[in-house]
């Protein structure tokens, strides 16, 4: 399966997180680093793309600060975050040069990720590097970044990455060699399970009680990005990052660590974008009927199936669709701010003009801008 499925991969996101980065002392590790490196210059001349998505600039820089403990005040992480994005890009230029291999800085933050326009010229950015024979690294911002615009962890900006780079494969570089039955750190008897077929809520139960030493993320951020990449169509691949040659033989599709089936049921890219990059602002409850149509029959959310309208949001902002059970099955974009949807509850779409004086449109979320989760 493994194997045939790899035939039709030619662009690769590798996310690397922290902990393969570094050394016991929290220092960036040079052999590991030289040897992913290594892998990677093996995977461009079998004629792969490549786009690194890469954790341990707070780490690099803690040590180049003379600290001795993780920051935890967001001015010292920035620092170190300032210091450690250099030493980070040198350590993979020296380390891919060799190979005559370039690499480019990419910094994001969710708001550049959260305008379309942005979106694409990222993404614009990204082919035209790899067009030039160029390896992105991309990070987040962390020197300017703050709580409201975070991406959350480096996992989740890797399952992002996949649509921006419109990519065939996420391989994600952990310290454990994949998804287990239960906490390998906490159960020896722990069994690494080869193949998800589909993430489901035991899947993500399992993963929400398995810790890992990674960054800022666990495993149930590194499932959360599986799933997120597998609604786009793209498979995921968890691996060891301290084995040697553990990338290469991930492409070949060797049995190692653990391999995240795409979804069978996915989504368009710009659904996925507005689905898993966008923040919502608000959230909107719906009846029964509203929720039926908009599930089973692909319907817009009309304003007489409005019940409730939470939060603040302005026209054309994310929201979340609830039903009245109050569980999320929806997110879209809408037509109406909240203050203009709140008026608008319970009406029929012809009286929409005569309400508020003017008409944008007879829904309150189009089809189109609808994503069902």
């Amino acid at each position: 399966m493994r194997k045939e499925l790899l035939k039709t991969v030619r662009r690769v996101v590798i996310k690397i997180g922290s902990r393969v980065l570094t050394d016991s002392g929290g220092a960036l590790d040079m052999t590991i680093i030289g040897r992913i490196c290594d892998d990677i210059a093996i995977l461009r001349q079998q004629g792969l793309e490549v786009v690194i998505v890469s954790s341990g600039a707070i780490a690099a820089g803690r040590s180049e600060l003379g600290l001795t403990d993780k920051p935890h005040t967001i001015p010292h992480k920035q620092a170190a975050a300032a210091v450690g994005q250099t030493r980070l890009m040198h350590a993979y230029e020296g380390s891919l040069a060799p190979h005559n291999i370039k690499v480019a800085q990419v910094l994001l933050t969710s708001e550049d990720l959260g305008s379309r326009q942005r979106f694409l010229n990222a993404r614009a950015t990204i082919d035209a590097l790899l067009g030039f024979g160029i390896i992105p690294i991309i990070n987040e911002n962390d020197t300017v970044v703050v709580e409201e615009i975070k991406f959350g962890d480096n996992d989740n900006l890797s399952a992002l990455v996949t649509n921006v780079a419109e990519a065939h494969l996420l391989l994600i570089l952990t310290d454990i060699e994949g998804f287990y039955s239960e906490d390998p750190h906490t159960h020896p008897d722990a069994t690494l399970i080869p193949l998800i077929k589909a993430i489901t809520r035991e899947v993500e139960r399992a993963a929400g009680s398995t810790s890992s030493t990674v960054g800022t993320g666990g495993m149930a951020t590194k499932v959360a990005a599986a799933k997120k990449a597998g609604k786009n169509g793209v498979a995921t691949i968890m691996v060891s990052g301290k084995q040697h040659g553990i990338i290469t033989a991930a492409l070949r599709g060797e049995q190692v660590g653990t391999l995240f089936l795409p979804s069978s049921i996915g989504v368009n890219r710009r659904k996925h974008w507005i689905a898993y990059t966008l923040k919502p602002s608000g959230r909107i409850v719906v009846d029964d009927g509203a929720r039926n149509a908009l599930l089973k029959k692909g319907k817009s959310l009309l304003p007489s199936g409005v019940v409730r309208v939470e939060g603040r949001f302005e026209r054309g902002a994310c929201v979340r669709l609830y039903g009245l059970d109050e569980v999320e099955f929806a997110r879209g974009l809408s037509d109406y701010s909240s203050s203009e949807a709140d008026r608008l509850i319970g009406c029929k779409s012809l009286e929409i003009e005569v309400i508020l004086g003017y008409h944008y449109g007879d829904v309150i979320i189009h089809r189109d801008n609808l994503v069902l989760l």
